[in-house]
């Protein structure tokens, strides 16, 4: 069974690393639930602008940081598969992402993707969110970017966080 799921962009930009950090100061923590931080995370994420590889980074452990803030989140990157991206003919990556829900309830996922290039620079990374898979089943959701890539992308699940 498949809940719903929401896929959000964010890609590198001369200023990305302050205003992603300006964009996250409300998430987690406080009296957020862990669906509330990680839609807050996906949502800040997606807000930043493109730009140099450096700040790319920047971003990339900022959203890391704020998957570790998703109250009770348990670390299952090794439950997360990320299939061979394509790039539509709008110019953009997509991959499918797969989550395996091991535990004996209904459980949400966040998980950080990052698209590589053939150098294996990122390139974008996104955080896809994957609700209220049930117990033994396993789930889809597809991580798109929001900017043209060309040649051979690569994507990778980077963090994957069971809530």
């Amino acid at each position: 069974m498949t809940g719903r799921h929401r896929t959000r962009w964010a890609t590198g930009g001369a200023a990305m690393a302050l205003a992603l950090a300006a964009a996250l100061t409300g998430c987690g923590g406080g009296s957020d639930s862990p669906s509330d931080a990680a839609s807050k995370a996906e949502s800040a994420v997606g807000s930043i602008a493109s730009g140099a590889s450096e700040a790319v980074e920047s971003a990339t452990a900022e959203a890391q940081r704020r998957l570790d803030d998703i109250q009770d989140g348990i670390d299952v990157k090794g439950d997360v598969r990320v299939g061979t991206p394509t790039i539509g003919s709008d110019g953009r990556a997509r991959a499918e992402v797969t989550v395996r829900n091991t535990d004996d309830s209904a459980r949400s996922f966040a998980v950080q993707v990052n698209f590589t290039d053939a150098a294996g620079g990122l390139v974008d990374t996104v955080i896809v969110t994957v609700d209220n898979v049930q117990a033994g089943h396993s789930a889809t959701a597809t991580a798109r970017g929001t900017h043209d890539v060309s040649g051979d992308v690569r994507a990778e699940v980077a963090r994957a966080v069971r809530y």
